[in-house]
């Protein structure tokens, strides 16, 4: 050994080359002699196997190999791989002195002279322990990873390349979609589309999607292998690697076909829900508005009938046709408060004087209410006036005054007072700042609890019997208030009776302080001429009570039941000085026959009778309309004020 120690000391082994080998600490670096002992030993080999020098030169080097390593002749292959071929490398464990193992990376290379003699071999070992743990920490990860995902049964999780073919295939994505791993790996995506989605190129989109914005999800339907479809939640998202390219696609599957089914279902069951309650509401309406509209006809019916035997005998027998009259009028106020209620019907907001509207229907409410209730009234000595609609109000007031009645079965006293109040900015929520004339009706009755308060202005909700109230009543008056700028304000308790204040502005001022108010109307004046009217309506009953008016004012009408007529009547050479149309027909509406009128005859002047505030689009700018019910006088406005428009 230390002849062959001296020849490499001859071969160039100076001081300067073993000082630099000693110093390294992060390499063993040494050398073996020919049958594999140590035969130099640096301070990098001190320190991670643990031996001196003096204890391990002589020593061969199989010593740092492991028990089964030795007994499987390691050792020696290596020697042999690095004499045969100059070179062996090799990762392995290997054992330091105290027997604790480490990770060590080997090279060994083989020494020969300039004869090619092998004198030995040089050794290099590096502790690579760390980085051993940290890849096997990682690659317990990456297992665990994989084991994660490959036991997800409820996902299908795959991977993609960046053509969209499969390379991963979990038991979630077999078990979902059919097929064996064997089956689907390689294969591109695509298959996994229904055949409407694949003519879309759908597939290509997702990918795209992906690619550009980094993720695609949707819903759609999916095909198993069995060509059964399943309601499929789809996530894709793009892969990159460190420099940004992009190196496949992750695909994450849910079946949520159960989950749509249910919401499917739960959809139907709202529907039914919905139309079983709209059901009842229109029942519940029907029931009210009959039970309203057969008190009313029982009035006109039962007046006329006696009006007629009257006539018959040359009775006098206008106080019954008043009666009549007033009983229709209350009929067509009903039809407005519910065609305002579904906003069908414009307000004609103008100034109230709420003394003398309560003073006007005193009578009306003490036949309404009975002998039972008392009435009392509180109003100051000057009371501004407000902004409403007049017949609304009316009905607003009456309806509020039956519901007091009906919340005392066994009597009592009713109460209408009005007073002045201010109303500051915020100070009320549904109320801009201003004065406001609250009109309150208060009784005596039973009250409300808080539950039946919070839904006594929904519609269609009654606390009365079925055909004895629609449950709109409160909801109207809620409506009319806030369209008039107002609101309506509900107190009430159990046992102490209820109070409802409506909320009414009150009607501008003038310059000088007061308040403005407009001049009663005076009744328009007669057309000065008779005239040819053509009179358009579906309705037979209506159109004789049309024509009767027209000739009653000393015009000559012409009757048509239809559009169609109409228009064929003018093309038959009657031409009118006017035409009146009403707009709900069937075939063609008035608003059409207006489209017709304006193509062929513009210059015949056209009145549109309607009891609908909304016409269609395009319709309704400069027409003349007159809403039913109408009366002789209103006619013979709308008459006046279309021939003035069309003269200009």
């Amino acid at each position: 050994m230390s002849t062959s120690l001296t020849g490499l000391q001859a071969d160039g082994l100076d001081g300067r080359y073993r000082m630099l080998v000693d110093a390294i600490t992060d390499y063993a670096i040494y050398m073996l002699d020919p049958g594999g002992h140590v035969s130099s030993w640096n301070s990098g080999a001190n320190r991670f196997k643990g031996y001196t020098e003096e204890e391990i030169l002589g020593e061969h080097f199989s010593r740092f190999y492991t028990p089964e390593d030795r007994e499987a002749g390691v050792p020696l292959r290596a020697l042999a791989t690095a004499k045969a071929e100059g070179r062996f490398e090799a990762e392995g464990w290997r054992v330091r002195k105290d027997g604790v193992r480490f990770w060590a990376h080997v090279v060994i290379d083989s020494i020969r002279d300039p004869n090619g003699q092998l004198i030995g071999f040089a050794k290099i070992t590096r502790d690579l322990s760390e980085r051993k743990l940290a890849e096997e920490v990682l690659r317990r990860s990456e297992e665990q990873f994989r084991l994660l995902v490959e036991g997800v049964t409820d996902y299908a999780i795959y991977m993609l390349t960046p053509e969209g073919n499969v390379t991963s295939w979990n038991a979630g994505a077999q078990r979902i979609k059919g097929y064996e791993p064997a089956e689907i790996i390689g294969q591109h995506f695509s298959r996994f589309y229904t055949e409407e989605d694949r003519a879309a190129e759908l597939p290509r989109v997702a990918l795209d999607t992906a690619s550009t914005v980094g993720r695609f999800e949707k819903e759609g339907w999916r095909v198993r292998k069995d060509g059964t479809r399943f309601w499929a939640s789809v996530i894709i998202d793009a892969i990159r690697d460190e420099g940004g390219t992009l190196i496949g696609f992750a695909k994450v599957t849910r079946d949520v076909t159960e989950k749509r089914q249910a919401q499917e279902a739960l959809e139907r069951a709202q529907q039914e829900l919905f139309q079983a309650q709209k059901m009842e509401a229109v029942g519940q309406l029907t029931g009210g508005i009959a039970h309203d509209f057969n008190n009313l006809l029982t009035a006109v019916l039962g007046s006329l009938e006696i009006a007629k035997k009257r006539a018959m005998s040359g009775q006098n027998n206008a106080d019954l046709i008043d009666n009549a009259i007033q009983g229709a009028k209350r009929g067509a106020a009903l039809t407005q408060r519910l065609l305002a209620f579904s906003r069908k019907q414009d307000l004609k907001l103008e100034k109230v004087e709420l003394p003398e509207l309560v003073r006007e229907m005193a009578s009306l409410i003490e036949r309404t209410i009975g002998p039972e209730i008392e009435i009392a009234t509180i109003f100051p000595l000057s009371l501004l006036p407000v902004m409403s609609d007049p017949n609304q109000l009316e009905s607003a007031l009456l309806n509020l005054v039956v519901n007091a009645r009906d919340a005392m079965p066994g009597g009592g006293r009713i109460t209408i007072e009005a007073k002045l109040r201010p109303v500051g900015p915020g100070q009320i929520k549904e109320l801009p700042a201003g004065d406001y004339i609250v009109l309150t009706v208060v009784d005596e009755g039973e009250g409300m609890d808080e539950e039946t308060l919070k839904k006594a202005t929904i519609p269609f909700f009654t606390t009365k019997g079925v055909g004895k109230g629609t449950g709109l009543g409160l909801p109207m008056i809620h409506g009319l208030m806030a369209q008039s700028g107002g609101a309506l304000a509900l107190k009430s308790r159990v046992g102490e009776g209820t109070s409802a204040e409506l909320w009414l502005p009150v009607a501008e001022r003038d310059q000088k302080g007061s308040i403005a108010i407009s001049p009663i109307a005076e009744p328009a004046p007669r057309v000065d001429k008779s005239l040819t009217v053509l009179a358009v309506d579906d309705d037979g009953l209506v159109l004789m009570n049309t024509t009767l008016m027209l000739e009653d004012l000393g015009h000559v009408p012409i009757e048509a039941h239809s559009g169609e007529e109409a228009l064929q009547l003018l093309e038959e050479g009657s031409v009118p000085d006017v035409v009146i149309t009403d707009h709900a027909m069937p075939d063609m509406t008035g608003a059409e026959l207006l489209v017709h009128l304006a193509a062929r005859y513009p210059d015949i002047p056209v009145i549109l009778a309607t009891g609908y505030a909304e016409l269609p689009e395009g319709v309704g700018t400069g027409i003349q309309r007159l809403a039913k019910p109408f009366m002789q006088a209103e006619l013979n406005e709308a008459l006046v004020a279309v021939l003035k428009a069309h003269d200009r």
